[in-house]
């Protein structure tokens, strides 16, 4: 006997809620929390609790299917405008490539470093060559036991790209490796290079390379539009975006006038974006990118199969932390299902302790694994475009593009990207977003865990014999980490406790009962730690002498007063007049001023802690106040 199906109705049982009854139920809450006034509506609820990424877009609580029926088709994977991917079959059949970087200065070493990524899971290699990474004559050590015909090589050389460039060839050459089968990119970039450097861009290599490549080599590339640049100093996504789409165009001018055809030259490009533990803006920046590249090959008249573009993925530099590196894997694991959500056609994990030195064993391989985990154990090469339909993500790609398009089509207004570079309108565009970036890292409104939130002053960093690489010369942009500001502080108090063997100290005035204090005191220590300064507290009491003998007795030149509000009224002040008169040159509260402002400065506070005040400002102050320079 067949029992028919049955169709099932999900929430057929429930009544339809329309998104106006939605923002009622919030503006109700809202309006009890005290964000909303009584005379604010319905339609402003969403606005209220809306966010904005630093190109000015709004992210709303909320999408629906009205969001998606007004945005550009985005196609059908592997065709134009590709925001769903480049290949019909996305990386259901192999996955991405999982590409690892080497750089460390001993061929003999990263020979061995590169078969165990090999052996390992990594399917293609990128080499750093030059003074910050391996010496140009190392290459056919680091790749003598690697089949060349198998293992896509990508050359990072900068200035030195040409002579690298001939030796990989020559090398392939001699050991009989088909012209048809050799595969990776010969990774000419001067416009990445004036970018780090400030260096005219120099197109002799790309000139030269680039004809010769497209007419026998088809599997190798010639060009990387290396964005990560813009990303690193401080730019945002879309202006990361608008400043490669503007650099690929100046390449495809260049390769057009050295002779290719126009399919030719675009077959040349491979684009190289950072991601960020930001994993939504990620899998959006990748989608965007496709469409913006395939509407300007569009536009320059390819036909639609060759408007895809190829995308290197790398996990960002800004974002890793020099203290509680640990906290990298999570970051980079992050960072990595966002690139491969998007889309991208290789993936480079940096190791955990980058900003520590060059990888060891162990580092490279959670690299890897970290790539390898997420195609096969969490199956996400199981899924073409897994984030094609979501309301959210393509609304947000949609809007992505054209914040990227306006910055593109302005750089060309202006010149070019070489232009751009070369008069510091591009520099000051990208300075502008890393202040306000820095100003919310430094108010904690974008927290970094392990740095600016719950810091370890007791941790102990692993030991790297090896500098990092990719030394930055003077004259190109900035690069930034996120940490900096915090990190400058944090090394101010290492070597105040390398001179005086401890560290600088605030004192935690803690009054009244242990219930009372416990979150502020917690709050605090937090707070000043994140700047290397270590927190006693004098414990539970109310007695101003008893505090006053504490504070003395931990030798610190600063204190912070920590309770609840009700206790402040009764002993902040004479608590703050005990502390001063026991030789504190500054005494903060742990929250806000209020009404009691005038009370608290006559008795001698002489600033506050709070969320959302100026973290490095008040930290800053704090390490002068201690006496460390």
């Amino acid at each position: 006997m067949t029992v028919p199906p049955v169709e099932l109705e999900l929430a057929a049982d429930f009544p339809d809620v329309t998104r106006d009854e939605w923002r009622r139920l919030v503006l109700g809450v809202l309006r009890k929390s005290g964000i909303a006034g009584e005379g604010t509506g319905p339609g402003e609820a969403e606005d209220l609790i809306a966010t904005s990424t630093y190109e000015g877009i709004s992210i709303r609580p909320l999408y629906d299917a009205a969001d998606g029926a007004a945005l550009d088709p985005a196609g059908l994977p592997g065709l134009a405008p590709f925001v769903r991917g480049g290949r019909p079959q996305g990386a259901n059949t192999d996955g991405w490539d999982v590409r690892a970087l080497h750089a460390h200065p001993d061929p003999k070493a990263t020979a061995q470093a590169v078969l165990a990524d090999l052996e390992n899971g990594v399917t293609s290699l990128w080499l750093r060559l030059g003074p910050a990474g391996l010496p140009v004559d190392g290459l056919a050590e680091v790749l003598r036991e690697v089949y060349l015909d198998l293992a896509p090589v990508v050359l990072d050389a900068g200035p030195l790209t040409g002579p690298a460039a001939e030796a990989f060839l020559a090398l392939a050459g001699e050991r009989g490796v088909p012209a048809s089968q050799l595969s990776g990119v010969l990774g000419a970039d001067p416009l990445g290079l004036t970018a780090r450097t400030g260096a005219a861009p120099d197109f002799t290599a790309v000139r030269a390379l680039a004809p010769r490549v497209a007419a026998e080599y088809p599997r190798l590339r010639t060009v990387v539009v290396d964005a990560r640049a813009y990303h690193d100093a401080g730019g945002s996504d879309a202006e990361e975006l608008g400043a490669s789409i503007a650099a690929g165009v100046a390449y495809l001018r260049e390769l057009t006038g050295a002779g290719l055809g126009l399919a030719e030259a675009l077959g040349q490009l491979e684009f190289r974006y950072a991601v960020s533990a930001d994993q939504f803006l990620t899998i959006a920046k990748l989608r965007a990118a496709r469409r913006l590249w395939a509407r300007v090959a569009e536009v320059c008249g390819a036909a639609p199969e060759q408007r895809a573009q190829r995308q290197h993925a790398v996990t960002s530099s800004a974002m890793m932390t020099r203290r509680d590196p640990w906290v990298n894997m999570l970051r980079t694991t992050v960072a990595c299902f966002g690139a491969g959500v998007g889309g991208a056609d290789a993936v480079t994990v940096l190791p955990f302790d980058a900003r520590l030195g060059l990888a060891d064993d162990f580092s490279r391989r959670i690299a890897r694994n970290t790539q390898t985990l997420l195609q096969e154990e969490s199956s996400l090469i199981r899924v073409v475009d897994p984030a094609g339909g979501s309301w959210y993500v393509e609304s947000l790609t949609d809007q992505l593009a054209a914040a990227a398009w306006a910055v593109f089509t302005e750089i060309e207004r202006a010149g070019g990207i070489a232009a751009a570079l070369a008069d510091g309108s591009l520099r000051a565009r990208l300075a502008a977003t890393w202040a306000a970036r820095a100003d919310a890292l430094a108010h904690r409104r974008d927290p970094l865990t392990g740095v600016s939130e719950f810091p370890n002053l007791a941790e102990s960093l692993p030991s790297r014999t090896v500098a990092p690489a990719e030394p930055v010369a003077a004259g190109g942009l900035p690069a930034i980490t996120y940490d900096q500001d915090y990190e400058e502080l944090r090394a101010r108090s290492d070597a105040h406790l390398a001179a005086t063997g401890a560290r600088p100290v605030v004192f935690l005035a803690t009054i009244g009962s242990v219930s009372a204090f416990t979150g502020r005191s917690t709050f605090a220590a937090n707070l000043f730690q994140a700047g290397g300064l270590e927190t006693p507290a004098g414990g539970p009491g109310t007695d101003p002498a008893a505090v006053a003998a504490a504070f003395t007795a931990s030798g610190a030149k600063v204190a912070c007063l920590c309770s609840a509000d009700k206790v402040y009224a009764e002993w902040a002040a004479p608590v703050a007049e005990a502390l001063r008169a026991a030789g504190a040159a500054r005494v903060w509260l742990a929250g806000k001023a209020g009404a009691r402002a005038e009370t608290d400065a006559a008795a001698g506070v002489t600033g506050y802690v709070f969320a959302g005040c100026n973290a490095v400002e008040v930290l800053r102050t704090t390490l002068a106040e201690a006496g460390v320079a």
